[in-house]
């Protein structure tokens, strides 16, 4: 293992938020959802502003991603639907999943080659106590339109297409495991495999690539961020004792800083009085993709 860290050796780019998720590098800014109030942000790392408010959904926001028109997609886990936002702010139901879905849906990463969106559900009910059961992911086409792609997936969670592939790569944050697909021409995923079986207690959420094709993928359940190679080597490890670790990218001027969004718990009841969400930085070795 080349690098082990912790978030002593971090500095905090935002803080006092409830639930940090969706981070995303686009256009010189960090973007991020704070998932329990259903907002959207941006930032410039770099200077002394504060967050800008880009959009609110109704239900709390997770995924982000960008159409090849430039809209801003979100996706809005309670209504189960997927929002666009144009530039001038105006936000639309881009894919309303509602009439198929029961559950929640989640993250989602737009195929920068083809536009295509994939985003996941939960497949239960998780903050109602209801048994796991296994969920979907959907493709959704540039127009809007959606239909299955993948199911039995424990647990849905983050997903990226790896560089100069046609793979992506899917957290299954319950079943201890990131699995791979092939993406066909038609935006189908064929090829089902496991990519890494990570280590016990390992809980997969969010994830960002590397240039060299490593996931770094967040452990909410154990407080850690692990890069992880294909097969399931750990190449590097940060440490955030305490705290549940939600997600990540890879971003800043040569892409080698590693944003870590941490919080103290998932559960909204708690974070609606605590707001001690953060996400802070640290430098890597690789840059991003």
């Amino acid at each position: 293992m080349r690098t082990t860290l912790d978030l002593t050796t971090a500095t905090d780019v935002v803080a006092g938020i409830r639930f940090p998720e969706g981070n995303r590098w686009h256009d010189g800014r960090l973007w991020y959802s704070d998932m329990h109030t259903g907002e959207v942000f941006s930032i410039d790392p770099g200077s002394d502003e504060a967050p800008r408010l880009e959009a609110t959904v109704a239900g709390q926001s997770s995924g982000l991603g960008w159409l090849r028109d430039g809209r801003l997609v979100i996706s809005s886990m309670e209504s189960r639907t997927v929002v666009a936002v144009s530039d001038d702010g105006t936000s639309t139901a881009f894919a309303d999943l509602s009439g198929v879905e029961s559950s929640l849906v989640n993250d989602l990463v737009v195929d920068e080659q083809t536009g295509r969106t994939y985003i996941g559900a939960f497949g239960y009910d998780l903050y109602g106590g209801e048994a796991l059961r296994p969920g979907p992911l959907y493709v959704i086409e540039p127009d809007g339109s959606f239909r299955p792609a993948a199911d039995g997936l424990v647990f849905p969670n983050s997903a990226n297409v790896l560089p100069g592939t046609r793979t992506l790569v899917v957290s299954e944050t319950w079943g201890h495991r990131l699995t791979a697909f092939d993406i066909e021409p038609d935006g189908s995923l064929t090829g089902r495999r496991g990519w890494a079986t990570l280590p016990d207690g390992v809980t997969p959420d969010g994830s960002t690539v590397d240039r060299d094709g490593a996931v770094w993928v967040c452990s909410v359940d154990t407080g850690e961020f692990l890069r992880v190679v294909e097969g399931g080597a750990v190449t590097d490890r940060i440490d955030a004792p305490g705290r549940c670790a939600i997600d990540c990218a890879l971003g800043g001027e040569d892409g080698r800083t590693l944003y870590l969004a941490t919080a103290d718990s998932y559960d909204p009841a708690v974070t609606a009085r605590t707001r001690a969400g953060r996400i802070s930085a640290v430098r890597v070795d690789v840059p991003g993709w």
